[in-house]
Order: structure tokens, then C-alpha cells, then sequence
């Protein structure tokens, strides 16, 4: 039986690996600052086996870096032996919801969900701090305890999260908040789906330094728009000099720029006015030799032929002035598209022109602008009225209006697939808002995976005097408000639910102790690795973690000869965490069929004990993954 780990997984490590793959001599040992021996990359030898034009030491090149750019990449990379909690009172409907709302540090959470949800996201919106010198930012720095943070910034909220106020005074100004974004980025990425699109909103304090950083880590070639979004209807008359009317929308695919949609949009009646005879429809035409730019023969040599016109004649794509252009469509396209009806050949004075039939009740779209006006997606004044009525008081800053973000979503998903969005700076929750609107009106199967701080209120806010003590209180109870209102004003059967957790430390004891250190406690506190105040379900989650489950599975419980079962998907997980397992208890769950089996190390008398495990799986259910932990 295979042990679990109960952490993630070393990114770091993992790239080595995937180094070794490709250049397995490269591959080394060296003693780490601990004095222990590890494997190590030959960068001498690296550099061998890569083009001799490197870029090293003084060598000018065209780079982005700050002070802490290593530090962030090392952040992104290290493990982290934190889990995750279910919090069943604050959730909604947990059997059945398939959404998500996690309250913790982003940057911890997204490394726990590296292996449940590695290429699942199809859409990521995040509107992080801006750095105005008036919003806090993360201070990633979790090698050090609570007490040297406050030496360092005196600067930790009650929950330990470390947070600070980074204003221009600080000579880290710009590189404090890329740290913070470039290594939560690096993870995130990792979660997009290969057809998968990520909106972020910034304004002009770090627009530039944020492009910067996503051409590095999504490549520049997968950047595809700064959005201007209209964000106010009327200028402020109490600035001195512009009064800002917008703030920005970068957007970046990771690979298949295909994961983005084009808008639909309604159609002058009027242009079609030809009637197909088969059919009755109504179609306008379109010339289908290609116009515009590159629309010349040597833009497209392969889309230079003839076409042969009903009385025999070859048609060429020639532009009226006679330059040689290009058709829009291969011969393949063509001669299907004449198989459907889809073409038309009209003889004019100036010879045979060949068209496509475009129909009326097709629907026509077009591709999405890059400026988005607040008449049609909404401004910070409405957004604040909105939420404002809905919790019964102004609670909350600034937030996003949620039309705004179900335009994303009808760029960036589909209505009939579960496509997973991903908020991880999530503040008032408007990213579910908007997916549970979303679906209401299209009938859609969206799920939300929201991420949030738990920042405490301020203590003379009116958000503290209603009851809201940190930000997510806030998010949920606009979740569940909205969740109400829109079942009463739309009634579609919709997932209104969502699942709460919350990051803690790890549900194992730290074991880790120098061998001349070790008492007698220390040895009988070793045979109980587990937390005693943690429960089944808190290992459950652990468990599925480190397997790489998605947290939405269906859940249950159940009691099989006194003893408790915790099952997952079905027949995906079975796990018994209670001491003396008895094989009735073994034999019901091996006849269960799971992909895997979890048990504590410490639930089996003895190793006749685990050995009969095996030999029951073996016989009863040979595919099964055991693990113990």
C-alpha cells in the first residue's frame, strides 16, 4: 500500500523531472541548506545541450525582473502542507451544489488545487488590487512565523493573514504587488484548460507592469485585447487634471485562441432579400472571394483556383481593379458548401460572380470590441446600488457590476457544458452572481469556484455593525441574497448551492524531529499522526486533494458494522479512518469496486492486518488503488 503525503506536490521537483526526461545527464546530486542530499540540475551542462546564442551574465536582453521576481517564482513553485476544511453550516445544499467558495490565501489555495483541478478552468476573471497606495496586497512570506512578520511589517490580521498597505512611500512599491501577482498567475495557469480565457482588471497604476508579466507567463503570443470598459456615465468635477473614465480588461488565452467566442448581434431585415426556392428561407449574398487585408493572391497562394461557373467558365478570385486576390474557402469547403445549397452563381456585365447564401435564421455574429460602454455592461455606480439593495446597507467598495462579468462568460463559455469559473480574488462575489444569472437566462450548467481572503471588516464599518466581521461573510450572504432573488423573479432550476472550506494547516501532526530530540511522548504521539480535533470529513477532503478529485463530487456517509465509511462519486473514493477495521468492513467496501481505498496506517492491529487488506482488494477488487495515511 502506497503512502499518502498529505501536501502537494513540489512543482519544482516536478520540473526537474520533466528536464531529466529530455536531458537525463544534466540531471545531478548537491546538499541542500539543510545538509541533506538532493537532486540537482547541471545548468553547465544544460547550457551545452541549448543554442549557443544564451543570454547570460551581463548580456544585454529584453527582459521584465524586480526585486523578489526569484523569490515569487520559488513561491509558486514550493509545496505547501496546508488542506482544506468543509464548513458545512455556512454552505448551501452541499449534497447536491457543485459550486465552490473557499475562504483563504489565494496563493495557498491555488496550489491545493493543482492536482483536483490541473486544466479543468475554463474561464478565470479576477479583479486583484490595484495598487493605488490605498488598497492592501498580500506579503507572500510563509517561511517566517506570525512573530517575525510583525518584527518585519507589523502588519497581521487577527487570522494571521499577512496583508500590508502598500503605499508609494514604500521603495518596493511597484515590486511588492508584481511579486504578489506573478507567482499566483504562474500557479493559475496551470488550471486553465488548453481551450481556456482569463479576464483580469486593472487601471492604469500597473496596467503596463501586468501585461508585462502575462506576455511571460502566457505568452505573448496568447494575448489577445486590452478591453476599455466605460466604468462611469459622467466625469468627476473635483479632480485635478483627467477625471478617469475607464479601467482595463486584459485578456489571455492559454493555447486554442478558439476557447474565445464571437457576439451575436441583430441583423438589418432589409439585406435579405432573396428567397431560397427550396426552402423559403430568407438569405442575403455574400461574395465569397476574400476582402479586406490579406486578402491578396500572395496572402493565401493555396487560395488562388478556379472555380468553374455553371456554363463552364473558370472564375478566378480578381479584384475589380484586376489585382489577384484570394477566396475565402479551400476547394474542399467549396465543393462541400455547393453540396448544401450554400452557393450561388450570378452572371453580371462584368461576367460570373459566385456567392454564399447567408440566412436570415441562422443568426449572425460578430467579433467582440475591445470597448465595452457602460450602457450595455454596466458602471461602478450601479454595481454599488445593486449590491446595496440587496444586503440592505453599502458594505462593500467599489465592486464590479455583474453584467459586466456575464459578458466574459458569453465569450468564454458554453451554456451546455459545466464549465468551471474561477474567481480567486473574489471580494463581494459578483463572479457567482453573474454565473448563477447567466444560467438562469440560457439555461446554463456554470459552475463558480470562488476564492477570498478572510479580511477583517473595519471595526467602525458599517459592514462590522450588520454582522459581517471579514469579506467573505460578505460574499456568501450576497451568494445566497442573489440565489433568492433570482429563483423568485426567474424560477429556472438552476444550482443555487455552493460548498464552503477553509484553508488550515494540515490535519497530520508535524513529526518531523531530530532523532537526539526524541522523548518517550514523542514515540506514543507518533503512533497518532492525525490532529485530534480534526474529523472524518476534514480527511475525506485531504484525501481527495492529494488524489486529485474534484471537490464537487456527491459525498455521503455511511455506518457498516460500527464503523464509519466516507464515500466520493459514487464508487470513485472509499475511505475508513477509524481504528480496528474489521474485514466485514473491508469486505463491503472492496465489493464496492472504488478506484481507491483510504485507511489510516494506525487503523490496522497489525501487518497480518493490512496484508489481509490487500488480499481482499486483490480478490474482490483487483483495480483498486489502496492508499494509507
Amino acid at each position: 500500500m502506497k503512502k499518502l503525503t498529505m501536501r502537494t506536490s513540489d512543482r519544482t521537483q516536478a520540473n526537474i523531472d520533466k528536464i531529466a526526461a529530455l536531458f537525463p545527464h544534466v540531471i545531478t546530486e548537491a546538499v541542500d541548506e539543510e545538509g541533506s542530499v538532493v537532486r540537482a540540475v547541471d545548468f553547465d551542462l544544460l547550457r551545452q545541450e541549448l543554442s549557443g546564442a544564451l543570454a547570460e551574465g551581463e548580456k544585454e536582453r529584453y527582459q521584465l525582473t524586480w526585486p523578489g521576481k526569484k523569490e515569487a517564482i520559488l513561491h509558486a513553485n514550493a509545496p505547501t502542507d496546508k488542506t482544506l476544511r468543509p464548513v458545512r453550516e455556512d454552505s448551501v445544499d452541499w449534497d447536491r451544489t457543485r459550486n465552490l467558495y473557499i475562504e483563504g490565501d489565494n496563493l495557498e489555495v491555488l496550489k491545493l488545487l493543482q492536482e483536483s483541478y490541473l486544466n479543468k478552468i475554463k474561464c478565470i476573471y479576477i479583479d486583484p488590487p490595484y495598487n493605488t497606495g490605498r488598497d492592501f496586497i498580500y506579503k507572500d512570506n510563509f517561511r517566517g512565523t506570525v512573530r517575525e512578520y510583525l518584527a518585519e511589517s507589523g502588519q497581521v490580521d487577527e487570522l494571521g493573514n499577512r496583508l500590508f498597505q502598500n503605499t508609494e512611500a514604500n521603495g518596493r512599491f511597484h515590486s511588492d504587488w508584481l511579486t504578489m501577482m506573478y507567482a499566483r498567475l504562474k500557479v493559475a495557469r496551470n488550471l486553465l484548460r488548453e481551450d481556456g480565457v482569463i479576464f483580469i482588471s486593472i487601471d492604469d497604476h500597473e496596467a503596463a507592469n501586468l501585461r508585462a508579466i502575462c506576455d511571460e507567463i502566457f505568452g505573448h503570443g496568447n494575448f489577445v485585447a486590452t478591453i476599455i470598459w466605460e466604468k462611469v456615465y459622467s466625469p468627476r468635477m473635483d479632480v485635478t487634471g483627467f477625471s478617469t473614465s475607464h479601467d482595463y480588461i486584459l485578456c489571455y488565452v492559454k493555447g486554442d485562441i478558439a476557447g474565445l467566442k464571437r457576439e451575436p448581434f441583430e441583423q438589418n431585415v432589409r439585406q435579405f432579400n432573396h428567397v431560397d426556392e427550396a426552402t423559403g428561407r430568407r438569405y442575403r449574398r455574400r461574395s465569397i472571394r476574400k476582402e479586406g487585408s490579406n486578402s491578396l493572391r500572395s496572402d493565401a497562394p493555396n487560395s488562388f483556383f478556379p472555380l468553374e461557373a455553371p456554363d463552364g467558365t473558370l472564375v478566378y478570385p480578381i479584384k475589380p481593379d484586376g489585382t489577384e486576390g484570394c477566396w475565402r474557402w479551400g476547394k474542399a469547403t467549396y465543393e462541400e458548401n455547393v453540396r448544401r445549397g450554400l452557393v450561388e452563381w450570378v452572371k453580371t456585365e462584368a461576367g460570373w460572380q459566385v456567392y454564399a447564401k447567408q440566412f436570415l435564421d441562422e443568426g449572425a455574429t460578430k467579433p467582440p470590441e475591445t470597448i465595452w460602454h457602460h450602457k450595455e455592461v454596466g458602471h461602478t455606480h450601479g454595481a454599488a446600488e445593486e449590491l446595496k439593495r440587496l444586503l440592505n446597507g453599502r458594505f462593500f467598495d467599489s465592486p464590479k457590476p455583474k453584467e459586466l462579468i456575464m459578458k466574459m462568460l458569453t465569450l468564454a463559455t458554453e451554456k451546455d457544458e459545466e464549465h468551471i469559473v474561477l474567481d480567486f480574488f473574489s471580494g463581494s462575489a459578483t463572479t457567482a452572481h453573474a454565473v448563477m444569472e447567466l444560467n438562469a437566462r440560457d439555461g446554463g450548467n456554470r459552475r463558480f469556484l470562488l476564492v477570498q481572503l478572510p479580511e477583517p471588516t473595519d471595526e467602525r464599518s458599517e459592514a462590522r455593525k450588520a454582522g459581517y466581521r471579514t469579506i467573505c461573510d460578505i460574499g456568501k450572504a450576497r451568494i445566497r441574497r442573489a440565489a433568492k432573488k433570482i429563483r423568485e423573479v426567474t424560477g429556472a432550476g438552476i444550482d443555487y448551492g455552493f460548498r464552503v472550506f477553509r484553508v488550515d494547516s494540515s490535519n497530520m501532526k508535524d513529526v518531523r524531529h531530530a532523532p537526539d530530540k526524541l522523548t518517550q511522548a514523542d514515540l506514543f504521539d507518533l503512533a497518532a499522526s492525525i490532529k485530534e480535533d480534526r474529523t472524518g470529513d476534514d480527511l475525506l477532503i485531504q484525501v481527495m486533494l492529494e488524489l486529485g478529485l474534484e471537490l464537487s463530487l456527491p459525498m455521503e456517509t455511511r455506518r457498516v458494522d460500527g464503523k464509519t465509511v466516507h464515500l466520493a462519486g459514487g464508487n470513485v473514493l472509499a475511505a475508513c479512518f477509524d481504528d480496528d477495521v474489521p474485514e466485514s468492513v473491508i469486505r463491503q467496501m472492496a465489493s464496492m469496486r472504488p478506484q481507491h481505498a483510504v485507511f489510516r496506517d494506525s487503523g490496522f492491529a497489525d501487518d497480518a492486518a493490512r496484508i489481509n487488506v490487500e488480499e481482499l482488494f486483490n480478490l474482490l477488487s483487483p483495480g483498486t488503488d489502496i492508499r494509507v495515511l
